[in-house]
């Protein structure tokens, strides 16, 4: 072996000698260098998963009070906010019209229980002479046919009873629908409750021949309902008796507490969107929610109190396999010794923001975040962490 060719193998030796060493200290670098991603430990919380919706309240009880016969209104004995009872005088239409027709079927029946009277006074004296003929008849006193005109005057006589007595009977019929129409000209309170709307004033022509018109409406404000509207994705996991809280917009700090009554089956569609009516009652005792109320709905599906929870973010790729109790297992990359090492999770309620951790993880653990990749990716795993982090 010549000299410059043992000079050339040793610089060469010299030189993967340098490289080695350089490489050895670039792994240092990137072994100690601090992950430029955000990080979250494992901490207890309170998990809630809510869905939300947008409702109106209205009452649970209410009646429109209507009219039931035409004719003027003449007085309203109340007014909007008035607190009414049951059986309580509201309204009164102009009676003399139905007034009028009741003492007509009055005086009509009179004269047919007069004439039938009369009448009966005939069927007593056309008796009593075909009972005579009959009598003479055996004795050759009367001729045949004068007995024969006596049975057929007794007949007529007692048809024309029987004619009287429909017609009073009719008449009693009559007298007894005007008077029900005259009482309708009083309008009565048909429960307890409080005037919230009224639509028509005195002096007003009501005409009830073809609908029913409306006066007002007496609501009982003490109980309200509230009809929110969900939407088709949310409400197979809404069902009655599933508590509901919910805030108005004059009251965005305090929530109600209420509890779902009722899922309409018949949904309404929205543009394009199929939306379900879902009640829920709430007491209103002290009065401050008022009909009509736009409200903020938040159905309380599930919760979970004092687990150990990370940020949903935090959650990778999702595994296959999961244990008995149906928890998911997903794969989150947990700082180990300072470098991040891809872990598998059990998980249980799992919300927009926080997960429950069941298995793998435990309190004060910390986990990576999605986020920005360190300068250059230098740092071990920053690429690979990235990848994995993607749902």
């Amino acid at each position: 072996m010549t000299r410059s060719l043992l000079r050339r193998l040793s610089v060469l030796f010299m030189a993967l000698l340098i490289l080695a060493g350089a490489g050895y200290g670039v792994q240092l670098w990137q072994r100690d260098a601090p992950i430029d991603q955000p990080q979250a430990q494992v901490e207890r919380a309170d998990l809630e998963e809510l869905i939300t919706a947008q409702g109106k309240l209205e009452p649970k009880e209410y009646v429109d009070v209507g009219a039931q016969v035409s004719g003027q209104l003449r007085d309203l004995h109340v007014e909007l906010g008035d607190t009414v009872r049951r059986g309580q005088l509201i309204a009164e239409i102009d009676p003399r019209i139905y007034a009028a027709r009741v003492e007509a079927d009055r005086a009509r029946l009179a004269s047919l229980e007069a004439q039938l009277a009369e009448q009966q006074a005939q069927v007593v004296y056309a008796r009593q002479v075909r009972d005579r003929n009959r009598a003479l008849i055996t004795k050759n006193a009367v001729s045949r046919e004068a007995l024969e005109e006596s049975e057929s005057a007794l007949r007529v006589a007692e048809a024309r009873a029987a004619s009287l007595r429909a017609q009073i009977d009719e008449a009693r019929s009559t007298l007894a629908g005007d008077e029900t129409n005259l009482g309708y000209t009083k309008i009565y309170a048909p429960m307890d409750g409080t005037v919230a709307s009224q639509t028509a004033r005195e002096g007003q022509t009501l005409n009830a021949n073809q609908t029913a018109p409306v006066i007002l409406q007496i609501a009982n404000l003490g109980t309200m309902t509230v009809r929110a509207q969900v939407a088709e994705a949310d409400v197979p996991r809404v069902r009655p008796g599933m508590a509901v809280s919910f805030t108005t917009l004059g009251s965005l700090e305090r929530r109600w507490q209420a509890t779902v009554r009722q899922i309409l089956p018949t949904p309404e569609v929205i543009n394009d969107v199929v939306l379900y009516n879902v009640l829920a009652d709430v007491d209103n005792r002290d009065g401050e929610l008022m009909n009509g109320m736009s409200t903020q709905m938040f159905f309380h599906v599930a919760s979970a109190r004092d687990v150990p929870a990370i940020p949903t973010a935090a959650l990778g790729r999702r595994l296959r396999d999961q244990d008995d109790g149906g928890s998911e297992a997903y794969e989150v990359l947990r700082l180990v010794d300072g470098r991040p090492a891809a872990t598998p999770v059990k998980v249980g309620l799992m919300t927009r923001t926080q997960v429950e951790i069941r298995a793998g993880l435990a309190v004060g653990d910390t986990v990576i975040l999605p986020g920005p990749a360190a300068p250059g990716g230098a740092a071990a795993g920053g690429p690979r962490a990235t990848a994995r982090l993607g749902h």
